[in-house]
Formats: C-alpha cells, structure tokens, sequence
C-alpha cells in the first residue's frame, strides 16, 4: 500500500515539473512562442508615445500567452508595405496591421490574406478593414469620436477652433477633424504639423493664435502635440480652450491643472493587447474573433472627474 502512495504522489508531481521547464515569467521565447508567431506592423513612427504603448500592450500579451510577438513601423505607406511584405514572407501565425494610408497599404495587405495568414486591423482604416480581407478591425470610429469631441467642445463655449494634424495623409486624423466640425455648430480649420517635429509644431500652433484671435479652441490630436500646444496658448497669452486625443502622464496632469478641458482616450494599449490574443486564440483554439465587425477599443472621455484614476495607469505607460 505504501508503495501505490509513492507512485500515485510521483504521478502528480510529474506534469507539475514539465510545466515547470516550460511556463516562464516574462520569456516569450518558450517552447509555446517557438510554435505561434504574432507580428505587428504598423504606421507608428520610432519614438511616439502612443505607438510606444501600443507595442506594449502587444508584447506584453505575447508575455502572459508565451507567443512571439514581432514589431515594425513606418510612417511612410511605401516603407510599411515593404515591412508588411517581410511579415508575410516569413510567415507567421497571424498578422496585425494599422492603415493610416488605407489606399498605400492595400496591395500588401490583401498579399497577406492571400497568402491564408489571418490578419487583424488596428487603429486606423476602420472601414477598409472587412474590404481588405481583415478578419475584424480593433480600435474607434474616428469620424463618431471627433463628433464627441465637438460637442464637448460647444459645451465648452468654443466655437472657432484649430484642429492640428501630425501626420500627413492619416485619413483616420482628417476623419477626427470632420467629426469635430460636425457636431461643434462653428468653425474647424484644420492646420497641418509634423509630429517628428514638435518644436516646429507648437511654433505653428502659437503663430495661427496670434494671426486670429477669435480662435477659442484648440484640438490636437496626439498627447505629444497636446503638450506643445499648451505651451504655445501659454506663449501667445490666447484665452483658447484646449483638447486633445489620446492619453499620457502629461495629458493627464494638463487635465488636473485645468490646462486641457478633455482627452479622447482610444486605449491604445488594448489595440496591442487583443489583437495578439485573439490571433493566439484563433492558433491555439481556431477561434475567430469579431464576426467581421469591428472590436471598439474607444472612444472614452478622460476629464478631471476622472483623469486621476487614469494618471495611475499613464505612469505605467500602459494609458
């Protein structure tokens, strides 16, 4: 009897040592990532913020699932197929992709669900997505978030506002403007900067205030430039009112000094994180999420109501 003990207690034990050898906190490349690899392509320029979060997001969900997660990014339509296309060639298990450039990026795009690689969407290109082939699109409808943002800019008061583009031909950021001019019942006039170039950008910011002093309202549309165009209210001495998309530790604090009325929070971190799972999902389990339609990561309101709960998270660079 004794000796059934033992051989029953070194049965129990034996699947707790190989899960042991093979579940590891924090490596991604285990013997479960060697089988699934994730990759990542996006429009994200080296160094933004938002984009850094994205990525996050992602490698941390190839953490927790013990997948390989890949990431490339570039600005330029062209630069990105040419990432995509190296995805693709070295075929992974599924593939994620922004579409700031729609039209730039369809012929690689469609290359790769020819190719019978599984392919979500993320952040921009929302209504392309099902038309390429993606099997579901995560992130807003940024026409329905810049509506948002126009109608609490009116009830603001403001009705003469800048709205201020980074990124040349980002049709998700031209939809953001649209939304806003929408709903405001005022006038939007979009200005155009670079995001590589934040000094330049906030010197654009201050010379359209001090050439108009009836604009009352300044939208930007990334955290970075948010902070850039406070300095540039500050340094023209105009009364203009200031929001803003997407979320930082900056943005957050400009909030609770009543420096920016309101962030429109997209939750850049979940664009990273569900992708990379539901592909996992759909490797691991044939799961296929989303129904061909879109997965709403956003939009939110960050105000100061509730913008230090959310400061918490921003100083983790994981809002």
């Amino acid at each position: 009897m004794k000796k059934n003990k033992i051989w029953v207690a070194a049965l129990i034990a034996m699947p707790l040592a190989v899960a042991g050898c093979t579940a590891t906190t924090g490596d991604t490349t285990t013997a479960a990532s060697a089988e699934i690899v994730i990759a990542m392509v996006t429009h994200g320029s080296p160094g933004d913020t938002f984009w850094d979060v994205v990525k996050s997001g992602a490698e941390q969900a190839g953490t927790d699932l013990g997948v390989t997660v890949t990431y490339q990014g570039d600005g330029d339509p062209v630069k990105q197929s040419q990432l995509i296309d190296a995805a693709i060639a070295a075929k992974p298990d599924g593939l994620i992709v922004s579409m700031a450039n729609p039209d730039g990026v369809k012929n690689a795009v469609e290359k790769a669900v020819a190719a019978g690689i599984p392919v979500i969407t993320i952040n921009s290109g929302l209504d392309q997505s099902k038309e390429f082939g993606a099997q579901t699109h995560i992130g807003q409808s940024e026409f329905i978030a810049g509506q948002g943002a126009g109608e609490q800019l009116a009830e603001g008061g403001v009705s003469n506002v800048i709205c201020v583009i980074h990124e040349a031909g980002n049709t998700g950021l031209e939809e953001r403007c649209n939304g806003a001019a929408d709903t405001l019942g005022g006038t939007v006039t979009n200005v155009q900067v670079d995001v590589a170039n934040v000094a330049d950008a906030q010197n654009t910011i201050k010379s359209s205030l001090l050439a108009d002093a009836s604009i009352d309202g300044v939208l930007t549309l990334n955290p970075g430039i948010a902070v850039a165009a406070s300095q540039a209210i500050e340094e023209a001495a105009s009364t203009a009112q200031l929001a803003t998309f997407d979320v930082s530790s900056d943005v957050t604090q400009l909030i609770l000094d009543d420096k920016i009325l309101f962030a429109v929070d997209q939750q850049p971190y979940s664009q990273g994180y569900l992708p990379v799972t539901f592909l996992t999902l759909q490797a691991r389990n044939g799961d296929v999420v989303g129904g061909g339609l879109p997965v709403y990561s956003g939009p939110g309101f960050v105000t100061k109501d509730n913008a230090d709960q959310v400061a918490k998270f921003a100083k983790n660079g994981t809002r």
